[in-house]
């Protein structure tokens, strides 16, 4: 579950208006690679066929993504020189404002629930329709750590493994290090954190144990809008076929998948992986960790 928008990105390597984007359709194209996937999440009237067409072909079920009458989700961002750092130039809701997300009967008995970036009490919402004890990954931004702190709190009680960038994890726990910051999140309910170091990699923590993960460096980075949600994407698809037995090789099929996220704008560049790439890509990152 996740937003689906349309998004204009503006980068020093150019730009694109109104692309396919948000967490739930980066997630989905990304896990689609692996596994099944079905979608939850809200679009408007103005939504277009290219899109429902892409989704299509992919074959991710759109089952429980509503139409409701009027404007899509609409996201713009500005991308620093170094691809860093990056400025919100305007977001519009449209009827994700509303959105109140509702499963049907058969989706409420899925095995993996991924918890895109999205308001912590609709990830609540859909934690409260599952059944039988699905293993849930949750993802969470700045805003929901200054603005609804408790309900997130609820949410990381409920979440088997948390994805987080660094500075996230800083301002959630209210630490100054991100080795701090790590063991205190892990106390919050998640058995496994994974945090975000951008170019640096990953850290996946679990217990007492730490590992650090590199990333696969393409040429040329050209735009990073969905690289987490994309990452989320190779883990959770890792997992679907081969369990949590061996969470380094999740990490790594999480930033070998992302690799190919940055390669483009929006999901041009996601839309080229493979698995058989993908997998080349991880056996790379595994070799640099030997």
């Amino acid at each position: 579950m996740g937003s689906i928008a349309l998004d204009t990105i503006e980068t020093p390597h150019g730009g694109r208006q109104e692309v396919l984007g948000g967490s739930a359709t980066f997630f989905g194209v990304a896990a689609a690679l692996f596994a099944p996937v079905r979608l939850v999440g809200v679009v408007g009237t103005d939504f277009p066929d290219s899109g429902w067409q892409l989704l299509e072909d992919r074959g991710i079920d759109v089952t429980d993504v509503q139409r409701v009458e009027g404007a899509t989700f609409r996201w713009g961002g500005r991308y620093s020189a170094d691809l860093d750092s990056r400025e919100t130039l305007f977001t519009e809701l449209g009827v994700f404002k509303n959105f109140r997300p509702s499963l049907t009967d058969a989706n409420r008995d899925c095995r993996i629930v991924y918890l895109g970036n999205i308001q912590p009490s609709l990830q609540l919402a859909i934690c409260a329709e599952m059944r039988n004890g699905p293993a849930i990954i949750s993802d969470t931004m700045n805003l929901w750590i200054d603005r609804n702190l408790d309900e997130l709190k609820q949410v990381l009680a409920l979440s088997h493994i948390l994805l987080i960038s660094d500075e996230e994890a800083l301002q959630l726990t209210g630490q100054s290090e991100v080795a701090q910051a790590t063991d205190r999140l892990l106390e919050l309910g998640p058995a496994t954190v994974v945090v975000k170091l951008g170019r640096a990699g990953a850290i996946l923590a679990t217990g007492s144990e730490r590992t650090l993960i590199p990333i696969y460096h393409p040429a040329p980075r050209v735009d990073p809008t969905g690289a987490g949600d994309s990452f989320a994407g190779g883990l959770i698809g890792h997992l679907a076929n081969h369990g949590g037995a061996d969470m380094v090789a999740a990490v790594i099929m999480g930033t070998a998948t992302a690799s190919y996220t940055i390669e483009g704008f929006g999901l041009e560049g996601l839309l080229k992986a493979t698995p058989e790439g993908i997998r080349a890509r991880a056996e790379a990152v595994r070799q640099a960790m030997d």
